[in-house]
């Protein structure tokens, strides 16, 4: 699944080739996504207007129009967002499409069908159920350990799981997860009951960190992702834990190991994070 670097590198892709201009038209080929996509509503209410700019909340893209709109994307476990010109064909699982008034088509395609597309108010957006229960931003000067001890009182969890959750920390998944806690040195399994706070404040730098250097190399591509160009990630070269059990630490040289923690693969090493 897409996470926050990979959204945001699709936001500034984006953003150059949308701001400003203006949706002529919008054609719904498929409305059964995670959530029925409003056909009529974005029929209704897109053609005509300008879009603003283009922002990130967590993992969700928002295209800000004029007139108090914000069309919402999601690109779930396979969606992509891209620009296409006129002549380019319409691709299998292109289930959402916005001509614009100067030509070429904004594109939503989606085989697993698991994203998101809508249309909300501006003004009330971040009390939309979508956002309203979302946590710190992790690249927006919010993120300390401080804060991440503060979310983490009276809780007993693992600390995987916590970073993982959209209510403490937005955009971070499995992917990100393994990377930061590989990078500061700590347990997946271990219990946010015993982190230090010099650990939590560990942990905060290797998440910014780790978040800004996967948006500097274009994001992990595994699978789907791409930018708005349709440009792959490269981040996956860089790799330090995810995906490489048996391969040895790029620090320690001992064997990444892994394990199952709530149903989703964990890698770690057994020797830098004891």
């Amino acid at each position: 699944m897409p996470e926050l670097p990979e959204v945001e590198v699709l936001r500034r892709s984006l953003a150059p080739r949308l701001t400003g201009r203006r949706i002529a038209s919008v054609t719904v080929r498929q409305r059964a996504l995670r959530e029925a996509v409003p056909a009529a509503r974005l029929a209704r209410e897109l053609p005509g207007r300008r879009v603003e700019g283009l922002r990130r909340r967590g993992k969700y893209l928002l295209v800000d129009l004029e007139r108090d709109r914000t069309l919402v994307v999601h690109l779930g476990m396979s969606g992509r967002l891209t620009v296409a010109p006129d002549s380019v064909s319409v691709e299998a699982h292109e289930h959402v499409s916005f001509a614009l008034t100067e030509g070429g088509r904004l594109r939503y395609r989606d085989p697993r069908r698991f994203g998101l597309v809508l249309l909300l108010a501006t003004a009330r957006l971040e009390r939309d159920r979508h956002f309203a229960r979302l946590g710190l931003e992790p690249l927006d000067g919010e993120l300390t350990g401080e804060r991440l001890a503060a979310g983490a009182r009276g809780r007993r969890g693992p600390v995987k799981a916590f970073l993982m959750d959209a209510g403490v920390l937005v955009g971070v998944g499995n992917i990100y997860a393994c990377e930061a806690l590989h990078s500061a040195g700590i347990h997946p399994a271990r219990s946010v009951a015993r982190l230090s706070a010099a650990r939590w404040e560990r942990l905060a730098v290797a998440v910014r960190a780790t978040l800004a250097d996967a948006i500097e190399q274009g994001g992990t591509t595994l699978n789907d992702f791409t930018d708005g160009e349709g440009n792959a990630g490269y981040f996956q070269a860089a790799l330090a834990a995810y995906g490489r059990e048996g391969e040895p630490c790029r620090r320690c040289g001992r064997p990444i190991r892994r394990i199952v923690q709530a149903g989703r693969s964990t890698f770690y090493c057994g020797g830098c994070q004891r």
